[in-house]
């Protein structure tokens, strides 16, 4: 299956990179910014092979919406990889408080990220 980007939203930005589709977060991800990224999250996950890296380092708000996506994109790949990338404080204690650290333990930064080994998830917290 060939990806093709779609076009930039105001919320998020989409890349290649080493076999990866990157999907940037940006700004404040509440529900009107997640039904704005969802078609586009449903393309980058319609192969369940697919290698995903979800980067939420330019956000600044994040809701439960943003935890649906999240929860959306990893069930979709059944077989493929997705890593999570998150360094803000209060967003990480969101994702530890409901438990999705575990199904997804964050990565530091997207290289990170991308040169994980072949896991679905990342390092342990």
């Amino acid at each position: 299956m060939r990806y093709e980007p779609p076009p930039l939203t105001r919320h998020l930005r989409v890349r290649r990179d080493r076999g990866h589709t990157v999907l940037e977060f940006h700004g404040e991800i509440d529900i009107a910014a997640a039904a704005e990224i969802e078609p586009h999250l449903d393309l980058a996950t319609a192969d369940p092979d697919a290698q995903v890296v979800i980067d939420l380092t330019h956000i600044e708000f994040f809701d439960l919406s943003g935890l649906r996506l999240l929860y959306r994109a990893r069930h979709r790949l059944t077989h493929g990889r997705l890593h999570l990338v998150c360094t803000h404080p209060l967003t990480l204690r969101m994702l530890r408080i409901t438990g999705l650290t575990r199904l997804l333990p964050p990565w530091p930064s997207v290289e990170a990220a991308l040169t994980a080994p072949g896991s679905r998830s990342g390092p342990v917290r």
